[in-house]
């Protein structure tokens, strides 16, 4: 009995790969690299969003239950983003003098320096979501691209060499339609990745913000918008500091 050969099969991946001419191998290679730089984004602002969310949670444990600011700073981590915020906020109310902050109440000059900490945290978790953005809008197309020029030249081929059965129309223009797909598959994670981590961003901006005003209320009068007014002891040396110069 004859041993049974295997016939390769001429419509594969391999054979699509090995069929690509330059411009062909440009477009599958730029779709590659959007792809890995958009799941670069996704990873590294996952990552980014979590050490956030772990830098919230450590400032309610330790940061609201000390005796006063500057405890309470001391006792978070060296690269908690919360502690920027505070320092900032510290830093302008134990520094409202001059001839220029002299115009200004304090209250206002303290909202500005938080709020300039806030939008710096802010711009750094928006960094990358273009890219997402442009790549879910602009992968298809390119795929369409080497669609359209797949089937150009499967079209060319057909005609040099004056078949036109379906046998050899199927396979080559089957082969250009990959490229559809491939942009797609592109395109799909980086809009959906760009729509979670805009989610999440919003989440984290919302708790920036709370911890912004919590900590204007403390500064200027010594006290926490939601929760009641603490004691004498508790309360912070910059706060006490900040309520005596706009009694003055």
């Amino acid at each position: 009995m004859a041993p049974e050969t295997v016939q390769e099969n001429p419509f594969g991946l391999e054979a699509f790969y090995r069929q690509l001419d330059t411009v062909g191998t440009g477009v599958l290679y730029l779709l590659v690299i959007m792809s890995l730089a958009s799941w670069y984004v996704i990873l590294t602002k996952l990552w980014d969003q979590r050490r956030l969310r772990k830098d919230y949670v450590e400032v309610h444990k330790g940061f609201w239950t000390a005796g006063n600011l500057r405890d309470g700073i001391n006792k978070l981590s060296k690269d908690n983003a919360f502690k920027m915020v505070a320092e900032d906020g510290v830093r302008a109310a134990q520094h409202h003098e001059g001839r220029l902050t002299d115009q200004i109440p304090l209250h206002e000059w303290i909202t500005v320096s938080l709020y300039r900490s806030v939008d710096s945290i802010t711009s750094r978790m928006q960094n990358g979501l273009s890219l997402l953005a442009t790549v879910g809008s602009t992968a298809p197309f390119v795929g369409l691209f080497g669609t359209v020029w797949g089937i150009y030249n499967a079209l060319i081929s057909i005609s040099l060499a004056g078949q036109a059965s379906l046998d050899k129309i199927a396979g080559p223009i089957g082969e250009a339609l990959i490229m559809t797909a491939l942009g797609l598959f592109v395109a799909v994670p980086a809009v959906m990745g760009y729509n979670w981590l805009l989610r999440r961003n919003k989440d984290i901006s919302e708790k920036l913000k709370y911890f912004t005003a919590d900590l204007h209320s403390y500064l200027v009068s010594g006290a926490r918008v939601e929760g009641a007014a603490p004691t004498a002891a508790a309360r912070p040396a910059a706060g006490a500091a900040a309520g005596a110069a706009v009694r003055k």
